[in-house]
């Protein structure tokens, strides 16, 4: 199988002395849909935010995140050809990054800045051709209706079906989705994981998703990567986390991750339980060392 994402020895301190991420060893297949669950402070937005090359790992370190076989950083210093790689990856954000004051549909048009000459995308010239991929994007994530309305008249829900619009004009074969529900009602959040699960299925792209609901996970992801204190905790099917399971791995921090959470049998037939990550499994993390 092509291998969309390769991460190798991936450490990140902070200037506060935290160690953000810890020795991240992943491989993740292109059309994989996978989850990123975490407690908060695990380390999921900051391993999203190296994959796009937007924050570099530690200088003295081996790391190195490939995507699509192109480098994207290495050894803490971003690839010169990043912009490139960058075109490829679409990054769907916990706060939407939408501009309020411009409309929808321009919004949309933006993941086209980068294979549009720079005078069309400051005078905001785009063909028709293009303005009509852009609703077509719209039409999929159902709010083609709203293209002419500025951005800051949405809902949330609504303003996050308008950022994912855009990875799609941007024809994303990675897309990296920050807690996209995280700030979203229980309605809005399954639209927009329906959404996402489309999007994988359908275009075959490549979802990573960070997710602090492991029931979310469960149901939309067939796999699922734990973190816990920058550490990989868990890489396995995700209808194996149950929550003795996850009382095991992450002890009193599991109660953060299960409030809410349905068994998995009710979301999706059990696989066999693999055996967490090596060294993780024999005492709960909140006393590891």
């Amino acid at each position: 199988m092509t291998i969309a994402l390769r991460i190798q020895q991936l450490n990140k301190h902070f200037a506060n002395g935290k160690h953000a991420l810890r020795d991240i060893d992943l491989t993740v297949h292109a059309g994989e849909m996978v989850a990123l669950i975490g407690a908060s402070g695990s380390g999921k937005s900051t391993l999203l935010r190296h994959v796009a090359g937007l924050v570099v790992a530690d200088g003295d370190s081996r790391s190195l995140i490939e995507i699509d076989g192109r480098c994207v950083q290495q050894g803490g210093r971003v690839h010169r050809d990043i912009r490139k790689v960058r075109s490829q990856v679409g990054f769907v954000f916990q706060q939407f990054n939408l501009v309020d004051r411009l409309p929808v549909m321009m919004n949309v048009l933006v993941g086209l800045l980068h294979r549009t000459p720079r005078w069309r995308s400051w005078l905001r010239v785009f063909h028709p051709q293009e303005r009509a991929l852009a609703l077509e994007a719209l039409a999929r994530v159902g709010i083609a209706d709203c293209h002419a309305q500025r951005a800051s008249t949405l809902s949330g829900g609504q303003q996050q079906r308008a950022a994912i619009a855009r990875t799609l004009v941007q024809g994303a074969k990675v897309v990296l989705a920050d807690e996209p529900i995280a700030s979203l009602d229980p309605e809005s959040s399954r639209k927009v994981m329906d959404i996402l699960a489309r999007i994988n299925r359908e275009d075959g792209s490549t979802v990573i998703v960070s997710l602090h609901q492991v029931d979310v996970a469960i149901k939309y992801c067939p796999r699922v990567i734990a973190l816990h204190q920058g550490r990989v905790v868990y890489d396995g099917p995700s209808a194996a986390l149950t929550p003795a399971l996850l009382r095991q791995l992450y002890g009193a921090h599991a109660e953060e991750l299960l409030a809410g959470a349905v068994p998995p049998a009710v979301a999706i037939v059990p696989t066999p339980v693999p055996q967490p990550v090596p060294g993780w499994a024999s005492q709960p993390l909140a006393h590891a060392a």
